[in-house]
């Protein structure tokens, strides 16, 4: 997987709060890595220590240097070794005697890693610390199916009146009008898409809601729920961390300006039947890496937005979690002579 543009990508792998005093061991993109916090702040390695390749998650932080189980080899926030027990005093540590250092940052309320050497800018979420808005952490949710199938299932409004009727949408009301999708700042914006929705966020209000939809990066998007006939403003970001093959992790950031001196509990209850709801779905969904061959699969107006993100995951040449176009076409070819 070194070889994806997602290694130069910020991935989610815990909420913040919940790395405390002892090391956590985390998976993205297929590697094993070691995540801790000292005086410093958050750091990442690659959870293997140089010696006998022990997970270095299995040791604890002493002094802010991380410290192996197995041997007691120490540390530091840079990844330099700088005590090992069993070495004579007047002898010098090895200078190979080093962790694999990764990037690492505490951010929206997450902890977030980066593996590669040219490292992406972290995504824009202004409403997280905007004033008048109040923000809530959903998840994680473990999915066993690719981060693509999942940003993709997020961005589909079409499927809003059927697998969340009565809630999101109605059947009665399936049909969604044509939007346009631009390419702004570095991201993908909709234009707004108007969905009536009986009970939009578990407050069983029903009327219609205006949609607008935005891809921030390969593995994080968003949307801005408007109200008609009312200031109030919901929006929820999704961002999910490709753990290995078929397995994921996702995290959602829900955000609102209103009832802000409600309970948070029962908008995190309203999402987790949401998001169980479209559970089973991704997780059925063949194949079960994203077809970026827009032949491969028929489209329609309404999926003018996720046909976009299939475009654009082709022209970065992500791969991992899709099947790229040119080995759709070898399978094609496969087929026919076969």
């Amino acid at each position: 997987m070194q070889q994806d543009k997602l290694w130069n990508d910020w991935h989610p792998v815990c909420i913040a709060e919940e790395l405390g005093e002892d090391p956590k061991q985390v998976y993205v993109l297929g590697e094993r890595v070691v995540i801790f916090r000292n005086e410093k702040g958050v750091h990442a390695f690659k959870d293997l220590c140089i010696h006998r390749g022990a997970a270095l998650s299995l040791g604890k932080v002493v002094n802010g240097n991380l410290v192996c189980a197995y041997h007691a080899w120490e540390y530091n926030s840079e990844g330099v070794c700088v005590k090992i027990p069993a070495l004579p005093c007047e002898r010098p540590i090895p200078k190979k005697a080093r962790a694999t250092v990764y990037h690492c940052e505490e951010y929206l309320g997450l902890i977030w890693v980066n593996l590669g050497d040219e490292p992406a800018p972290l995504i824009k979420y202004p409403e997280y610390d905007q004033e008048g808005y109040r923000t809530i952490i959903c998840g994680p949710y473990e999915v066993k199916a690719n981060a693509p199938r999942i940003i993709e299932n997020f961005l589909d409004v079409a499927h809003l009146m059927f697998v969340h009727e009565g809630m999101l949408g109605d059947a009665d009301h399936a049909e969604v009008v044509d939007y346009e999708v631009n390419f702004i700042d570095g991201r993908f914006i909709t234009s707004k898409i108007p969905v009536y929705q009986p009970n939009a966020d578990g407050r069983s209000k029903g009327g219609y809601s205006d949609y607008v939809y935005e891809i921030l990066s390969p593995t994080t998007a968003r949307f801005t729920k408007t109200t008609e006939g009312s200031d109030e403003e919901f929006t929820i970001l999704v961002t999910v961390n490709q753990e290995d093959h078929e397995q994921t992790r996702v995290f959602m950031l829900l955000t609102r300006n209103y009832d802000l001196d409600k309970p948070d509990e029962p908008f995190r209850e309203f999402q987790d039947i949401i998001f169980y709801q479209d559970l089973d779905v991704v997780e059925s969904q063949k194949p079960e890496l994203l077809p970026l061959d827009l032949q491969a699969e028929m489209h329609l107006k309404s999926d003018a937005l996720t046909i976009a993100y299939r475009r654009w995951l082709d022209e970065l040449g992500i791969e991992n979690g899709t099947i790229p176009v040119e080995e759709t076409n070898r399978r094609k070819k496969r087929v026919v002579q076969g």
